[in-house]
């Protein structure tokens, strides 16, 4: 029985970490190992002058240093991709787009992710963008202000 209930919860985890139309491993390995807090697996996912490029800041560029980047500003964040979309591009790169959301103890934003992976499946970029506007992004600053204050 308990080799049972073990295979149904694999695969319910599997359905639910299935992403729409995403067809690249690597891609999906970055949302687990991120979301596992296993930086360092993050990070080793991408080319030695990969680079990491998040909202409102500099890009970050190679394994080591996005590793430590991740550490510091990813911890108690869950990404939750929803679809994804691939492209060929002319250089033998492939572009991939994933929409979801990004939760946080202070607030969840929608996201896009943009990936651009070599042609051995290594990643030279991702660049994070908040799909949200003003009104949304001074809602979220607002909700973590709250929420430092009441913690102290």
């Amino acid at each position: 029985m308990g080799e049972l209930l073990s295979i149904i919860k694999t695969g319910l985890e599997t359905e639910q970490s299935a992403i729409a139309g995403l067809k690249e491993p690597v891609v999906s390995e970055y949302f687990q190992t991120l979301n596992a807090g296993n930086f360092t697996a993050t990070s080793q996912l991408f080319a030695v002058d990969g680079a990491l490029q998040p909202p409102f800041e500099e890009v970050v560029i190679g394994p080591e240093a996005i590793a430590a980047y991740l550490e510091q500003e990813a911890r108690g964040i869950e990404l939750q991709p929803q679809q994804a979309e691939s492209t060929l591009l002319n250089n033998g790169c492939t572009e991939v787009e994933v929409v979801g959301k990004v939760h946080t103890p202070w607030f969840s934003v929608n996201v896009c992710w943009m990936f651009i992976l070599s042609p051995t499946k290594e990643i030279f970029l991702v660049k994070v963008e908040l799909l949200a506007g003003l009104q949304d992004l001074l809602q979220m600053r607002n909700n973590k202000n709250n929420k430092q204050a009441a913690e102290l």
